[in-house]
């Protein structure tokens, strides 16, 4: 008979995991705040653990956006380019100045909360964020966009190496700023595609340093494979705009509660 405490982190998996599917945010998002707050994870093994959790679930979400033709492989290199070296340079810099001291746990426990104040501006106000953007900057050419995705790149690879935030809403509006002409779930499918290497080499970075508890990784992929199954699928069939305040408002409740 499955544990209390494994049915929960499975339930946790099947909820972030649909939510990922759907809207390519929720991942890091949710589920590490889920790990430090509700289930009293230390950051740096909430962190680890979490991104080999949606390095997995994103495997799947990729297999599936890419059977249905809504991820451009383009995009994904070009973010890749910049986030691979600058994930491998921030994971040095964690083994170099100690992940497990008081002071890094402090560190990402605070970095997580901005990103996640950050993502929830950016899902909240992304209409507003574009026609803007739209209004004083303009459409950026091919080779423009081609730069400014790299850039992106290496800003995501940073930021998700520590607090295993932003690869979601925050890359989704980034890349709709940059490619307004690529339909919305083609964006979604794309920067969950990016997701994995993303994801699967700080994970492994972080497992290299300790911080990965694969008990609670079972449990939460155990829920989060028929969860972002089911999510990828409904992806162009279910608007976004009905989930986008509750997700953003929950999103910043939570990023409230970890910097203050």
């Amino acid at each position: 008979m499955l544990s209390e405490t494994l049915l929960l982190h499975a339930f946790s998996g099947l909820v972030v995991g649909f939510l990922v599917g759907l809207t390519g945010v929720g991942g890091g998002s949710l589920m590490t705040p889920i790990l430090v707050l509700l289930f009293g994870i230390h950051p740096t093994t909430a962190v680890g653990t979490d991104l080999l959790y949606a390095a997995a679930t994103k495997m799947v979400g990729t297999a599936v956006h890419s059977a249905e033709r809504a991820v451009d492989w383009i995009i994904v290199r070009r973010l890749a380019t910049g986030s691979i070296p600058a994930t491998a340079a921030t994971l040095t810099f964690l083994h170099y100045v100690g992940q497990g001291s008081p002071s890094v746990a402090h560190a990402i426990t605070y970095v997580l909360g901005i990103a996640l104040l950050l993502t929830s501006l950016s899902v909240l106000f992304r209409g507003w964020i574009l026609r803007t953007a739209s209004k004083r900057i303009g459409v950026p050419t091919p080779d423009q966009a081609a730069v400014l995705t790299i850039i992106s790149g290496v800003v995501l690879g940073v930021l998700v190496s520590l607090s295993s935030v932003g690869a979601g809403a925050i890359g989704v509006t980034v890349l709709l700023l940059l490619y307004p002409a690529v339909p919305l779930v083609r964006i979604v499918g794309s920067d969950i595609a990016h997701a994995v290497p993303l994801t699967l080499l700080a994970g492994l970075g972080h497992w290299a340093m300790g911080d990965v508890n694969w008990g609670l990784f079972g449990g939460l992929l155990l829920g989060s494979i028929p969860g972002i199954i089911v999510g990828s699928l409904l992806a162009a069939h279910v608007p976004e705009r009905g989930l986008r305040p509750i997700l953003a408002g929950v999103l910043f409740v939570v990023g409230g509660r970890l910097v203050f």
